[in-house]
């Protein structure tokens, strides 16, 4: 009898453990099941977006991919500066950070190089035509002959003007040169009673850089020269070499031209702490002439009391006829951060080919007053119609400059806005200026060679 009901003791026992085996088995099979259903979440980070597009597209990606991808749009800090700290922390720290990144032009070296970003060479060609972007854009996506980002948006800085106003003073044209900027904007202060003449970004920050860098080109004047070279060598060495120029009597001229503006009464001396932001309320407010800012102003537009017809755009003026007036470029390339796994690797690129679609490009560009980066949008009658900074950065592009393209941009740049900081504030004369930035500029080549 013992014997007997040790037996069924046991074969109870053996039932018990196949019925929990199979209990686990089908437990894990439906729990895979389950975990291969969810959508891949990823975050998208980029700066502040006023006018809502970016966050309909993003919704609109999400509803057109329910249940496969769902993305996070996480809003960065407004300031350029900020924006870049907030990054590269997360980068150092190796943070689960974003995982689709809207990188400045400005930053591409230096994230490729610390190996931040997924080089998307191979992407790219795979799935894109290079002659389908425009030229710029794409090569500031590019470092060292590699792709590491595709362009989201272009930009360049133009001058807006009130054309209604001039009219009124007698002026049927945007001035070519800052004298005649000053004459006009003079006029226009006395006979309409507008506060300033002009208003542009003198605060102590990226935006401060690349004014300054406008000013000393729009005299003739250089700040570096690059070169890449190539050697032929089994691995192919790519290498960077960096040439300081911005000691010059041309480059100290386009500095004291800014520092003029303010003597004269034509800018605020509160220029010296303006932003994009503050030159923007400014001027859509009715208290300037001239502003000098980037292609969203004309979105911004429907938000104000100032109609389209009154405001228009033309190129920044130069030091004088002999000289040209050069933009700066600017723009978001997006980016894979190299911590997103395949899968989310994968939808973080299904993203990026959404929000670079000549459709959504179009519908950025109409609905946001962002330059597109698809060549043939700049021949689309709507695009040109609804954008007048469209035809504009068209007709202009060899007026279009880069700042320096190098992996230590940012502390170059940290030099610059300080030096014209203290021009526009009358603390350095531009000759003080371009020497003090010749010693600097030469020294963080050298340091980072």
């Amino acid at each position: 009898m013992k014997h007997q009901h040790l037996r069924s003791v046991c074969r109870s026992l053996a039932k018990t453990l196949v019925l929990l085996a199979l209990g686990a088995v089908l437990w894990v099979g439906v729990s895979s099941a389950s975990a291969e259903d969810q959508p891949t979440r990823i975050v998208f980070a980029s700066g502040p977006d006023d006018t809502g597009t970016v966050k309909r597209i993003v919704d609109d990606f999400n509803a057109e991919h329910t249940g496969r991808i769902q993305v996070t749009w996480r809003t960065m800090d407004r300031d350029n500066n900020t924006h870049h700290d907030q990054l590269v922390t997360d980068f150092e720290a190796q943070a689960d950070g974003p995982h689709v990144i809207a990188s400045d032009v400005i930053w591409t070296a230096e994230f490729a190089k610390n190996g931040w970003v997924e080089d998307v060479t191979k992407r790219f060609y795979r799935d894109y035509e290079r002659d389908a972007f425009l030229g710029p854009a794409l090569e500031s996506a590019t470092y060292r002959l590699r792709i590491w980002g595709v362009p989201w948006y272009t930009d360049t800085s133009v001058l807006f003007y009130r054309k209604d106003l001039l009219a009124d003073s007698g002026f049927d044209a945007p001035p070519r040169t800052w004298d005649e900027l000053v004459e006009m904007a003079r006029q226009v202060m006395k006979d309409a009673g507008v506060r300033h003449g002009f208003v542009f970004q003198g605060a102590e920050y990226e935006g401060g850089t690349a004014n300054a860098v406008e000013y000393i080109w729009g005299a003739g004047g250089e700040v570096m020269r690059g070169e890449l070279l190539v050697t032929s060598t089994l691995r192919g060495t790519v290498a960077e070499t960096d040439a300081v120029t911005i000691n010059s009597a041309n480059a100290a001229a386009g500095l004291d031209g800014a520092r003029r503006l303010i003597v004269e009464g034509v800018a605020p001396a509160e220029v010296v702490t303006y932003r994009e932001q503050e030159a923007l309320d400014a001027f859509l407010a009715g208290d300037a002439v001239f502003l000098r800012s980037w292609p969203y102003v004309q979105g911004m537009l429907q938000k104000s009391p100032l109609s389209e017809a009154q405001v228009q755009v033309s190129a920044l003026p130069a030091a004088s006829p002999a000289h040209l007036g050069y933009s700066c470029l600017g723009g978001w390339n997006l980016m894979v951060n190299t911590r997103a796994s395949d899968k989310e690797a994968e939808a973080s690129w299904e993203l990026i080919r959404y929000l670079t679609s000549p459709d959504q490009q179009k519908r950025q560009a109409l609905e946001a007053g962002l330059l597109p980066v698809v060549e043939s949008l700049y021949e689309d009658s709507d695009v040109l119609g609804g954008v007048p900074v469209a035809a504009l950065a068209r007709d202009l592009a060899s007026q279009i400059r880069a700042r320096p393209m190098t992996p230590f941009y940012s502390e170059l740049s940290a030099h610059i806005a300080s030096a014209f900081h203290s021009v526009l504030k009358g603390e350095l004369t531009g000759a003080q200026a371009v020497e003090t930035l010749d010693d600097d500029l030469r020294a963080i080549v050298t340091r980072n060679r």
